[in-house]
């Protein structure tokens, strides 16, 4: 409909320790060397010794079914990452659409760093315009091991994470989101947008940005962790919020609106 649009209601966010069986997997280790051997980089044989790391599909499952009533079915699920899963050749995108009440369309976003999430929440207000959908759910999940030596010095969380933001159709206009190239003046821009939200906005700012607080421990999922907690009462306030990252190794600055 053209008068209503697609907004996030609910966000829930988990943080867990642990590691999950497949971290023992001996297909692990046959993924991880194909993908680095032709580049030269090394396994990580002590973390696949160890069985590190966690599957995206353990982690957000409960969470999902604890976001979602039996009676509010989805009709598009997106599984934005940074970090590779435990399970790389699985599709857990389609495994955690199981998890959902309906019959979501199902996919993943990933090899997008920080900008992910907000490419994520970008497809599905792209989708909703269709109308194919009245509902989507977007799951951000992070885990904290990285079974090579990476090429460049990378950020990992502390725990692994999980964010599930649910998205819905709603009277006014979309939420919005921005992605730009080359954001050499990132801190500027999001200074900018934030004085269009009027005189009190809140502000969510991700690791890549000067003035975060916090969200270092958790690179991906740490800023959108702090948006479910304080979401509830800004809605009650009814304070409009700006939630911005840069990922700097891609040179993406992304901002999200909501009104």
């Amino acid at each position: 409909m053209a008068d209503h649009g697609l907004r996030i209601t609910r966000v829930l966010a988990r943080r867990f320790d642990g590691r999950s069986e497949a971290s023992f997997h001996p297909d692990l280790r046959v993924f991880v060397s194909d993908l680095v051997r032709p580049y030269g980089l090394p396994l990580r044989e002590d973390l696949l010794r160890e069985g590190v790391g966690h599957s995206y599909e353990e982690l957000a499952a409960d969470l999902l079914r604890e976001a979602l009533a039996e009676d509010e079915p989805v009709d598009l699920l997106i599984l934005a990452f940074d970090t590779p899963d435990v399970r790389p050749g699985a599709p857990s995108s389609l495994a955690l659409s199981r998890s959902c009440p309906g019959t979501p369309l199902a996919f993943a976003v990933c090899d997008q760093g920080v900008a992910a999430a907000f490419t994520a929440l970008r497809l599905a207000v792209d989708y909703h315009r269709t109308g194919s959908c009245r509902r989507a759910v977007v799951v951000l999940a992070e885990q904290t091991a990285l079974h090579h030596e990476p090429a460049a010095p990378v950020s990992l969380p502390e725990r692994h994470g999980v964010v599930v933001l649910v998205c819905e159709e709603a009277p006014g206009p979309d939420m919005t989101i921005h992605q730009i190239p080359g954001a050499g003046l990132s801190d500027t821009v999001v200074r900018d947008r934030a004085a269009e939200l009027g005189p009190d906005p809140a502000l969510v700012l991700g690791p890549g940005l000067a003035g975060a607080d916090g969200a270092a421990a958790q690179p991906f999922t740490g800023a959108w962790a702090e948006l479910a907690e304080q979401l509830p009462a800004w809605r009650a306030q009814g304070r409009p919020v700006l939630v911005a990252d840069l990922d700097r190794r891609l040179g993406v600055l992304s901002t999200l609106t909501l009104p």
